[in-house]
């Protein structure tokens, strides 16, 4: 069987970095920066008012209590700047610019809260420079304040915006089409006859495409036919797709439409020593003058979602420019004994304790238990030269996203 690794590094292979395109702050969230920002601005742009008081001269507190005739009222926002006289104080907001000629600000607490027009005392001294933001504390004018290849969260777009930048220049989002087949799917909502089951693998691989950064169309119900595969499927590849995912149809039996499909259309099946996930395939379909990549998928529910996590979930990010594809992994103690088939590598569905460090099995190892993997938070790894896991042995554990 083919490795692992010689699998995942195929699919590696198949999927193109991603062009970059322009995008407002909007639709920034979690995109890769393609370029450096640089500020054209200082942060902040003017010497301004750590905390809501007066605007003074340090010099004219030298003895205090002292009190001060107040003309000026100066709110964030006023951009005209009256200046402060020496002997005077300015009410003044906290975001304020301060007044020219002031060189500190007392806060509102160590005075009488004296209004503007009339007077105001002060009780505490202050030294120059206290409760005063110069301009250029946080960034300088011409610094480049976020590097090409951030991952852009809420604190890099909140620094974007107030440097003053509308949009970005990122990755462009990996287009993906998901294609399920099979006769028995019929659509979620809609009754079941005997020998059918609802189909399940288009929206759960489209979630898992849109979590890792791309964008899915989803194409569903195509009968077990040759001939309406390739013709839907043409079809729909007329829109741009970076990438085609196929779940089920690659088995060895017969009526598997994928493989009867592509076998001799550029597309290498190949069984992969894992569990769940064996059927695997990947390869090239020319369609119209180019070349699109294709991943074909087992069909079992969890064969098809771990197989995305160990070969189309990195590959997608990378692509994507994400510095760090790979799911967060640690390390664990297995919670009881478990077995496991000889000569494949066993993803088996888990629940962490970060507390005891231990990680315990959710449901059986079937491809068909859905269910528990939809109640485990990581997958745990056994290796293929193991085939039985003592209790309190260390394992891989990749970390999913967190359940409550």
């Amino acid at each position: 069987m083919r490795p692992v690794e010689e699998h995942a590094a195929a699919v590696a292979a198949l999927i193109a970095p991603t062009g970059t395109e322009t995008v407002g702050l909007a639709d920034a969230r979690d995109r890769v920066l393609a370029a450096d920002l640089t500020s054209p601005i200082a942060l902040p742009p003017f010497a301004n008012s750590a905390m809501d008081g007066y605007a003074v001269r340090a010099a004219d507190l030298a003895q205090v209590p002292v009190t001060l005739p107040v003309p000026e009222d100066v709110p964030a926002g006023r951009v005209d700047g009256p200046p402060l006289a020496p002997g005077t104080a300015h009410r003044i907001m906290t975001g304020a610019p301060l007044p020219e000629g002031a060189d500190a600000v007392v806060q509102v607490e160590w005075t009488d809260g004296g209004l503007p027009g009339a007077t105001v005392t002060v009780e505490k001294a202050v030294e120059a420079g206290q409760s005063v933001r110069g301009a250029g504390d946080d960034v300088v004018t011409g610094q480049v304040v976020l590097t090409a290849g951030t991952v852009l969260g809420p604190a890099q777009i909140g620094l974007a915006a107030a440097v003053g930048a509308a949009e970005l220049v990122v990755h462009r989002r990996p287009r993906v089409l998901v294609l399920s087949t099979g006769s028995e799917l019929v659509a979620p909502g809609l009754p079941l006859r005997h020998g059918q089951i609802h189909e399940s693998n288009g929206p759960m691989l489209a979630a898992a495409v849109d979590d890792a950064g791309g964008v899915a169309r989803l194409l569903r119900f195509v009968p077990d036919d040759v001939e309406e595969f390739l013709a839907t499927l043409d079809a729909a590849l007329d829109e741009p797709t970076d990438l085609l995912i196929t779940s089920g149809g690659v088995s060895a039996g017969a009526y598997e439409v994928v493989k009867d499909a592509f076998a001799t259309r550029g597309i290498t099946f190949s069984k992969v020593a894992m569990q769940p996930g064996m059927p695997q395939g990947a390869g090239r379909y020319s369609h119209d003058g180019r070349a699109v990549p294709v991943v074909t998928l087992p069909g079992n529910p969890v064969s098809s979602l771990v197989s995305f996590e160990v070969f189309v979930r990195p590959a997608l990010r990378a692509a994507a420019g994400q510095p760090q594809p790979d799911r967060a992994r640690v390390t664990a103690r297995v919670a009881e004994d478990l077995g496991s088939p000889a000569g494949r590598r066993q993803f088996r569905r888990g629940r962490l304790d970060a507390v005891t460090g231990t990680v315990s099995p959710v449901g059986g190892a079937g491809s068909h238990l859905l269910a528990a993997l939809a109640h485990a938070d990581c997958l745990f790894v056994v290796g293929e030269d193991v085939t039985h896991v003592v209790a309190g042995t260390e394992v891989e554990v990749w970390l999913l996203d967190a359940l409550p």
